[in-house]
């Protein structure tokens, strides 16, 4: 059964397995370094849809197939589907499953949700609640760009501090049994607010929540950066991962020898995205394809993924609320000792 060890953390006695993993990326997307290891790349926004959510939603449901077929199952075998988005009422995950008879949470933790499904479907797979369970999430630059900020034809500019909202989606299937990579441990973070108000620096709105989060498991476990191959940020950027450096090594944690972000590994600096990626779908598209194999091989022994997101929506924005921001750790490894 799960167990609780210091203030936030769960270590799970008989880590669930991730058996499989599926991902969908954008054109640009895959125009990217990790274009090799998607498992589908769209050879335009719309993937043949009548708008910009309507890909969305068809985005994700080809993630979580993709992830079922590796798997050799189908939704009859899925005893819960985790699930959420960036779009108003997590649209893009009710309407991608709603044809399935499958128990459905519907999650928003903005771009830290694939973490948050990967924590909760840990503890349904190893308290004996759920056999296997379906983690998925998604983000389309487009339909984002339409929600938060302002519609393309505006054709508003990205200041230098900006992300870029990938077009992608992943998708997981936990098991309560099977072979490498396994959820080791999960920490679940708390809502921090700076005060950062500006909707075009989510980074930096972010990375005070990746920060805590980080500290809290160490200080659970009682370990420290050494003792990972890898510590994976989500969609923090350029900005944010320099300033989660800064937080760290003022509590006398560094992370510098052994940190990588998702919204940096997404894109090139040929792409002109300027301070790297963001998105739900970014780093459960960099797990689901770039990391997954890895620690599936053992190329990867023991890393955290660490999500972040930033919890606004465009009301609390236009009355001139702080940004309150969330990040959720997952101990991922290759071996069980």
């Amino acid at each position: 059964m799960p167990k609780r060890t210091g203030k936030k953390t769960i270590l799970f006695e008989k880590p669930p397995s991730i058996i499989s993993s599926g991902s969908v990326a954008g054109k640009k997307e895959g125009e990217g370094p990790l274009a090799p290891y998607f498992d589908t790349i769209m050879k335009e926004s719309r993937m043949g849809q009548p708008s910009w959510e309507k890909a969305e939603r068809l985005m994700q449901k080809n993630s979580a197939q993709k992830a079922l077929e590796k798997a050799g199952l189908a939704f009859s075998d899925i005893d819960y589907i985790f699930a959420g988005d960036l779009l108003n009422q997590c649209v893009s995950s009710s309407y991608a499953f709603r044809e399935y008879d499958v128990s459905f949470f519907g999650l928003y933790g903005a771009c830290s949700t694939i973490a948050e499904s990967l924590c909760l479907a840990a503890v349904f797979a190893e308290s004996g609640a759920a056999k296997n369970c379906l983690c998925a999430t998604s983000s389309h630059f487009c339909s984002a760009e339409r929600q938060f900020r302002f519609p393309l034809e505006y054709g508003g500019q990205l200041t230098p501090t900006s992300q870029w909202t990938a077009t992608a989606a992943g998708a997981f299937i936990v098991s309560s049994s099977g072979a490498a990579p396994f959820v080791r441990a999960a920490t679940v973070g708390a809502i921090e607010d700076l005060g950062i108000k500006d909707i075009n620096n989510m980074g930096a709105a972010m990375a005070p929540a990746a920060a805590k989060t980080i500290g809290n498991f160490l200080a659970d476990t009682k370990t420290k950066p050494s003792d990972y191959d890898l510590i994976l940020s989500g969609d923090l950027g350029k900005v944010g991962s320099d300033m989660l450096l800064q937080l760290l090594k003022r509590e006398g944690v560094d992370i510098s020898q052994n940190h990588n972000d998702c919204g940096l590994i997404l894109f090139d600096e040929s792409q002109e995205v300027n301070a790297g990626a963001s998105g739900a779908g970014c780093s459960a598209a960099v797990l689901a394809s770039y990391i997954m194999p890895k620690l599936k091989s053992g190329e990867l022994g023991d890393i955290l993924f660490v999500a972040t997101g930033a919890l606004m929506s465009t009301l609390t924005v236009q009355q001139g609320e702080s940004i309150p921001c969330i990040a959720h750790l997952v101990r991922l490894s290759h071996g069980l000792l």
